[in-house]
C-alpha cells in the first residue's frame, strides 16, 4: 500500500520509534513522517508509506495546531519539564489577564530563537551535540508565525495555564513558552504538549499504532486537482518526467491515467510550464 497514515503518538517515545514500529507492523522499510514531535509531546504523527514517503515534504509545509500546558515559575535547559532546571521561584505573581495580553503579544510574524537542543544542524551537527558537549554555539533564528493563539486554563495555584496555537512550519513551542515568560519576566517551561492539527489532517482521525491502521490515498492527502492523461503520447512523457504543455490555473496538479492510476505529481515554474516534480 501507498499513502499515508494518521497515528496518535504516545508520550515518551520519539518520532523515530514511531516510524520503526509503523515500519515492522506494515512490514516496509519504505517509511517517513511529516514533522517530527518530542519524545515529551503526544498527538498527530502524519507517517508516508511506500510511495507515500514522496510527497512527505509537501505536508510539512501546513499550518499545525497545539495545546500546551505552562508550568510558570520554573525554566530548563531544554524549555521543557524533562531538562535541568536553571531557574526556579516559588511565588508567581501574575493575573490571568497578564497571561491573556502575553499571548496576543506573540500573535502575528516574530523572529524566534531555535532551542539548543534540537535536531537543527550548523556546520553538519545537530544543535543538541553541540549542548550536550557543553560548546557554546550561536542559535539560529527563524521567522515564524502565530496565527491563533488564546488562553483554554489557568490553575494559579499550581502555577500552570494552558493554550491552543496555530502555528506555522518550524515553530518550536517550547521557545514560544519560554519567550512568553520572558516577555512577562517569569521562567516557565513547557509542561505536556498535544499536536491536535497537521493541514487539513486532525488528532481525532489518527490511530493508535497498536490500532488497524488506515490508509489515506496520495491524491486524497494531498487534495490537488486531478487531471487525467489519456492520450498515449502525453502519458509516456510523464511516466519520463518530461516536461509537458498543461492550460491550468493551480500551481500543482496529480496526473492519472484513464484508469484512475497515479502517475505523477506536477508543478507549475515560473513560466507557467508544468514540471515534473514527484512521478511515482
Amino acid at each position: 500500500m501507498d499513502g499515508i497514515i494518521l497515528i496518535n503518538k504516545e508520550k515518551g517515545i520519539t518520532s523515530r520509534d514511531v516510524v520503526n514500529k509503523v515500519s515492522k507492523k506494515m512490514k516496509t522499510k519504505h517509511v517517513g513522517h511529516a514533522g517530527t514531535l518530542d519524545p515529551l509531546a503526544t498527538g498527530l504523527m502524519i507517517i508516508g508509506v511506500g510511495k507515500g514517503t514522496k510527497i512527505l515534504e509537501l505536508l510539512t509545509q501546513d499550518k499545525k495546531e497545539y495545546i500546551a500546558t505552562v508550568k510558570m515559575g520554573l525554566q530548563t535547559d531544554t524549555f521543557d519539564i524533562t531538562g535541568n532546571v536553571i531557574q526556579k521561584v516559588k511565588n508567581v505573581n501574575i493575573k490571568e489577564m497578564d497571561i491573556i495580553n502575553a499571548l496576543n503579544y506573540f500573535k502575528g510574524e516574530y523572529l524566534q530563537t531555535v532551542p539548543k537542543y534540537s535536531a537543527v544542524k550548523i556546520n553538519g551537527k545537530k544543535l543538541y551535540e553541540y549542548a550536550r558537549n557543553n560548546i557554546d554555539i550561536v542559535l539560529p533564528k527563524r521567522q515564524v508565525t502565530i496565527y491563533e493563539i488564546e488562553l483554554i486554563s489557568i490553575n494559579l495555584k499550581e502555577n500552570e495555564f494552558t493554550f491552543r496555537t496555530l502555528v506555522s512550519k518550524g515553530t518550536y513551542i517550547r521557545s514560544l513558552i519560554n519567550d512568553i515568560g520572558e516577555f512577562l519576566n517569569i521562567p516557565m517551561t513547557m509542561q505536556d504538549l498535544i499536536r491536535t492539527k497537521s493541514g487539513k489532517f486532525k488528532l481525532s482521525d489518527s490511530n493508535k499504532i497498536e490500532d488497524d491502521l488506515k490508509y489515506i490515498s496520495i491524491p486524497d492527502s494531498l487534495d490537488f486537482k486531478i487531471k487525467v492523461i489519456n492520450d498515449e503520447k502525453t502519458l509516456k512523457r510523464v511516466k519520463n518526467g518530461n516536461d509537458i504543455e498543461l492550460t491550468d490555473t493551480d500551481e500543482y496538479l496529480t496526473l492519472v491515467d484513464e484508469n484512475n492510476n497515479l502517475i505523477a505529481i506536477y508543478k507549475k515554474d515560473e513560466f507557467l510550464k508544468f514540471k515534473a516534480f514527484k512521478v511515482f
